[in-house]
């Protein structure tokens, strides 16, 4: 009867307004219209002139104004490791994209019901902040979800079943790692430890090794095209330019596979010792399901060049590379915006999973 009735309301509510999922991460931002899928996949950055306070563009139009801006016009990003840092900056971004998706489509009467993925193991604080933004920007009903049970939903990992599954999803700005079973987090840690810790790395590296000065989007660019984790079959090279620090004059260098490795050695066994830590917080009966099963890497991390067989060495457990990594979190809140009393279990209540400190 309650299911009768759920679905009910769901066909009326479908009349007068539009359903919305959003992966709101600290990189970028991807929105899943309910009918039309991913519709929007923008940075996570919002343009700002100074002088009157106005936004001068959002998404990747702000992106590329990087480290190239005048001195009155400032690009920055509202979310750091995951969270909101500026809230009035976030309403404005979130306000942008929901109208942009709505133009996709007819207008209807009511705002659209949202379904927003965060970090795991956020305040209470945290988690109001991004209801309060989605309602402010617009949404009729705002429900949230962790992002490694989005991600495990849009996996199509059988959540339902009373075994263990490892989602291990490495974003721009935290990983999260998380052990659910029967459709609920069992264990959970996140850590600041991803993309953008990695780019950091990366800058601090050619910095002090060869004296350059780089850019994140630099950075960003080395971290695509020549890390390798484990050593490749064949060398991997990158021409690097920058300015020099001695003589402030540009310059270029050779980067290989082998000082990115050695850059980002420290983070990568940090990243390795967390997931360590939820495995030893896991119950015995789970960690031998996973055991069996294997980890699910998922996240822009996923794509990094011998980080899955990295894992794989160290922590003897099969990994497994989600299909499309990048879009995990968001096509699960679509599937969550299909039946949300099937996944209401899923969605964020004032139970919280098990915390491992960091």
């Amino acid at each position: 009867m309650r299911h009768m009735l759920h679905n009910l309301k769901a066909r009326v509510f479908s009349l007068v307004s539009h359903d919305i999922g959003i992966d709101l991460g600290t990189a970028n931002t991807l929105v899943y219209l309910k009918g039309k899928g991913i519709v929007i996949n923008e940075p996570s950055v919002v343009a700002i002139n100074r002088k009157t306070d106005q936004v001068v563009d959002i998404g990747v139009g702000a992106k590329n104004m990087l480290g190239r801006t005048p001195a009155h016009i400032e690009a920055v990003r509202p979310l750091v490791d995951g969270v909101i840092s500026n809230f009035e900056v976030t309403e404005q971004m979130l306000t942008y994209f929901i109208n942009k998706t709505l133009q996709m489509v007819s207008r209807k009467v009511a705002g659209p019901r949202v379904v927003v993925g965060v970090p795991s193991n956020i305040t209470n604080v945290e988690r109001r902040a991004v209801r309060d933004a989605a309602r402010n920007a617009g949404a009729r009903e705002v429900l949230v979800v962790e992002e490694p049970m989005a991600a495990a939903i849009g996996m199509m990992l059988p959540l339902d079943e009373p075994v263990g599954n490892m989602v291990v999803d490495i974003g721009g700005g935290n990983t999260d790692i998380a052990i659910i079973s029967l459709g609920g987090i069992v264990v959970s840690k996140n850590t600041n430890v991803a993309g953008d810790r990695f780019n950091q790395n990366i800058i601090s590296y050619i910095r002090d090794e060869f004296k350059i000065l780089i850019g994140e989007k630099t950075a960003e660019h080395i971290k695509i095209t020549t890390t390798a984790i484990m050593h490749p079959e064949e060398p991997i090279e990158t021409i690097v330019r920058g300015r020099d620090l001695v003589t402030g004059l540009p310059r270029e260098v050779i980067i290989t596979d082998t000082d990115i490795r050695e850059a980002l050695s420290r983070s990568i066994d940090s990243l390795v010792q967390s997931i360590k830590g939820v495995l030893e917080a896991t119950p015995p009966e789970i960690l031998a399901d996973v055991m069996q099963r294997g980890m699910h890497l998922t996240g822009g991390g996923a794509l990094m060049r011998g980080l899955p067989e990295f894992l794989e060495e160290w922590l003897r457990l099969p990994v497994h590379i989600a299909e499309e990594p990048l879009t995990s979190v968001a096509r699960g809140t679509g599937i969550i915006l299909e039946d949300t009393l099937r996944f209401n279990d899923a969605l964020m209540s004032d139970e919280e999973a098990i915390p491992i400190k960091r």
